[in-house]
């Protein structure tokens, strides 16, 4: 993660410099309190700077001094004191049986002092992909996604589930085309998972409560239909489960202050009604009302790791069930990105919201058929066309500037708002509406009715940190820029890839191992 201020022209140099003083004596501070939480880092490493920040962590850079003389800079990651220590074993055993191959971060030394803990991993000098993306060729991107599928492949043989793939954990040395897998603090285990470790964190996390009328769609078990509900959770099905009239502090509405919402209730002198679905016991499922049976359930816990932007559907839908698959849905959105010439490519500020911009790429059919095929329901109130991957790329790099090339949303030159709603395949889930509008583009005739659906796009070139979607300068710069670069040859293999990797339905996507087998990658 870069950390240094960028000068801008709106910034005075004298201004950007006090920023960055001030920067400096915070990372000194940083650095001393380090020191004097693990005094053993002193005897070793001279710790130069701060490189990165995320959630659980710190990352500085060291050198040390090797017994045979050479100085050799190493990543130092502060884990945070409240870390479980099951989980920052965890990170480590995943390091030290996967890492140190195949484009995998090792560990080499690991201090602690009571709940401090600072893991050292070799380092490896990179830019980040927002600072490169606009001057990357098209064979860079295919390395570079030959070599993280290499990774994953990797650690996925392990039973690892990393969760948190995204250019920043996947770094990129141009010069000695150097690639490295980083940060496993997220890391999560499949059910037949190497790591025994990993096994632990699952016994620990708190199981999925069963959840009032959800099945899984996938199975051929019928749910059961017996008057003693008891919370029976199989592979195949979740039995329904009937909430207690006198379990109070569980419902999320208080009657004494609202009157009940709106809801077809069954009473001594009526006949009971029959549910919507065989296997549901209430009637508001799909509809734009929610019950007092369902205000009363508890919501589904499901995992939900990862960086917005990078989160497979089935992380999005809360699908209990997820797999080595929502790693591989990540690397396809890298791939978008950087075809696209677009970082980040997906930005949303909630899980609805990026399901949507999902569907403006993929479909909202194809969003709600895969959904149902593992046991979500997706509602949309309006119909988004799926997109074509190479004349949506295409049109975001500049090589299609005529608007009329690309496949339009429907009414993509006027304000539209769209509502969706994602839920369980049954009743359990409140209705929650989400909009976004689409805006028109007046620069210059650069095409817009697929960009201005998907927030904070912009082209990156170089490391000026400017950014431009205007047409080039002349037809001649533009073929000789895009020539050098190879844009103007990316085969259809690439979308093909691109394609496969973002496949909606888990069970469907193409697995890492089999995306290196696949013709783009037939010469390495």
């Amino acid at each position: 993660m870069e950390l240094s201020p960028v000068c801008t022209e709106s910034i005075s140099t004298e201004e950007c410099n006090n920023k960055s003083g001030h920067r400096r004596r915070d990372v000194e501070i940083e650095i001393e309190i380090l020191y004097k939480a693990i005094p053993q880092l002193a005897k070793v490493f001279r710790i130069i700077d701060k490189i990165g920040e995320g959630t659980f962590s710190s990352v500085f850079l060291g050198e040390a001094q090797m017994q045979d003389g050479r100085r050799e800079m190493f990543a130092l990651k502060h884990l945070i004191p409240t870390s479980h220590p099951t989980r920052i074993a965890a990170e480590l055993q995943c390091l030290t049986v996967a890492g140190g191959r195949e484009s995998v971060v090792g560990v080499t030394y690991c201090f602690r002092k009571e709940d401090h803990v600072v893991i050292v991993m070799p380092y490896m000098e990179h830019k980040a992909i927002v600072d490169i993306i606009g001057s990357l060729s098209f064979e860079e991107v295919r390395l570079y996604i030959y070599h993280l599928l290499k990774a994953l492949r990797h650690v996925h043989q392990f039973g690892i589930i990393h969760r948190d793939i995204k250019p920043n954990n996947f770094l990129y040395n141009r010069k000695s085309k150097m690639y490295a897998l980083v940060d496993f603090g997220l890391a999560q285990g499949t059910a037949d998972t190497q790591i025994e470790l990993l096994k632990d964190l699952s016994g620990m996390r708190k199981q999925p409560r069963a959840v009032f009328g959800e099945r899984n769609l996938n199975s051929c078990t019928p749910a059961p239909s017996t008057t003693k509900q008891a919370a029976v959770k199989t592979e195949s099905f979740i039995q329904l489960v009937k909430p207690k009239a006198e379990d109070s502090a569980n419902r999320r509405y208080s009657s004494a202050s609202r009157a009940p919402l709106p809801v077809r209730t069954q009473s001594s002198s009526q006949k009971p009604q029959r549910p919507v679905h065989q296997g549901f016991t209430c009637n508001c499922y799909l509809t734009d009302r929610v019950c007092n049976i369902c205000m009363s359930r508890k919501q589904q816990v499901a995992p939900r790791a990862g960086t917005p932007g990078f989160r497979a559907p089935e992380v999005l839908t809360k699908c209990p069930n997820q797999g080595t698959a929502i790693d591989v849905w990540s690397a396809g959105v890298i791939l978008l990105s950087l075809l696209s010439g677009r970082y980040p490519f997906f930005k949303a500020s909630d899980d609805l919201i990026a399901l949507t911009q999902i569907m403006t790429i993929r479909g909202s059919r194809e969003t709600i058929k895969a959904a149902k095929a593992f046991g979500k329901a997706v509602a949309c109130s309006r119909e988004l066309p799926r997109q074509d991957l190479r004349t949506l790329c295409e049109t975001l790099r500049g090589r299609r500037p005529s608007p009329d090339e690309v496949t339009p949303l429907p009414e993509a030159n006027k304000d539209s708002t769209r509502h969706h709603k994602v839920q369980d395949d049954t009743p359990t889930h409140h209705p929650t509406e989400e909009t976004f509008k689409q805006h028109k583009d007046g620069a210059g005739g650069t095409p817009s009715s697929l960009s201005s659906t998907l927030p904070n796009h912009q082209e990156h070139s170089g490391n000026t940190g400017t950014t431009h979607l205007t047409k080039p300068s002349s037809e001649t710069d533009c073929e000789m820029e895009v020539d050098e670069r190879g844009w103007d040859r990316v085969p259809n293999e690439a979308y093909n890839l691109l394609n496969r990797l973002l496949d909606l339905n888990p069970a469907n996507r193409i697995t890492a191992a089999q995306a290196l087998q696949h013709p783009l990658f037939k010469d390495l």
